[in-house]
């Protein structure tokens, strides 16, 4: 780097100074320069750039101490990252209109949902209120961009003939013991592949999940899951603690993805569509509101913070309400 501010010069120099003068130069320069340490002053864009991911960096890493899953933190930081690129200015300096024209944007080209579009902004809304309150920021542009409405759908469970079909359909231990633990305990099908055998009490007839943020909770299982689940452990030959593994050699624990799939597969063969983790999620809370168990427990069961995220099951069924006013009001 010196020796390049050196050669410029005196090639900026050699039509005004003879030879000697030059060479003169040329040796104060280079006695003058060693006094320093000389870095190339990049571009605004690129220091820019360089503020706005540490201002990134930390907000994730505060995500990372509330206890966020690494799903949730990939998708706070590719969100951000996105809005960042598309908006081109430093984070502090974003506006209103910003992100109301990049949602627009992203709704209009990429034809994303109410939903997708709403998710956007509570992330966007939890990022700039975070700089707010560290002070980078006075206020939060998010603050004025109200809460998408979105449309209020009835989602479907499973009935009792698809659970008996789906179960009939089951010709591995391990697939009718998945499918009862999920619809017996309404547990998170990422809780599901991170249990242990030792996780499992069959005596209590219960077993720990670790949840969203690495919550520890208690689940509880029926007699049928006791006896499928026995079955399924004894027939085992590989000493992998995990409670589900792969079909095959060299039986590595189940994934997400893995149930998932299997899931679909079984529906597929018994002719019910969109069958997967969450429908037994929701169709054991739908059946435990049906049978009258109060909100606050169904809330305890799901491993739901809020009670808000349960009442969604409260107005699955829509048989509850013409029941009920057959009941009270007829």
């Amino acid at each position: 780097m010196k020796e390049t501010i050196i050669n410029t010069v005196l090639e900026n120099m050699k039509d005004i100074l003879i030879p000697k003068q030059l060479d003169e130069l040329s040796s104060v320069l280079v006695n003058e320069l060693t006094k320093y340490d000389i870095v190339e002053r990049g571009s605004d864009e690129d220091a820019r750039n360089k503020e706005n991911a540490q201002l990134l960096d930390v907000f994730i890493s505060s995500k990372k101490i509330e206890g966020c899953s690494d799903k949730t933190i990939a998708y706070y930081r590719a969100s951000i990252e996105k809005l960042i690129l598309a908006v081109e200015k430093n984070v502090c300096e974003i506006t209103t209109n910003d992100i109301r024209c990049y949602l627009a944007e992203q709704q209009e080209t990429r034809g994303l949902s109410k939903v997708t579009i709403d998710n956007l902004r509570r992330i966007y809304s939890s990022f700039f209120s975070w700089l707010e309150d560290e002070d980078y920021i006075t206020k939060s542009p998010v603050r004025r961009i109200h809460k998408v409405r979105t449309e209020m759908l009835v989602k479907e469970v499973l009935t009792d003939e698809n659970i008996e079909v789906l179960r009939d359909s089951c010709q591995e231990l391990r697939d009718l013991a998945m499918i009862d633990l999920l619809l017996s305990t309404g547990m998170r099908v990422g809780e599901l592949v991170k249990i242990n055998r030792e996780d499992v009490d069959f005596q209590e007839r219960q077993c720990i999940v670790f949840g969203k943020g690495s919550k520890e909770r208690v689940v509880y299982f029926n007699a049928r899951t006791k006896i499928h689940l026995m079955k399924y452990l004894a027939k085992r030959t590989d000493d992998n603690p995990a409670l589900f593994v792969t079909l095959h050699k060299p039986f590595t624990r189940l994934t997400i993805n893995g149930v998932e799939v299997r899931l679909r597969q079984l529906g597929k063969k018994a002719n019910i569509t969109k069958v997967h983790p969450h429908k037994f999620r929701r169709t054991l809370a739908t059946m435990a509101i049906d049978k009258g168990m109060p909100i606050e427990q169904v809330q305890k069961m799901l491993g739901h913070v809020k009670i808000d995220t349960t009442l969604h099951y409260a107005m699955v069924n829509q048989a509850n309400v013409k029941i009920a006013h057959r009941k009270f009001l007829n």
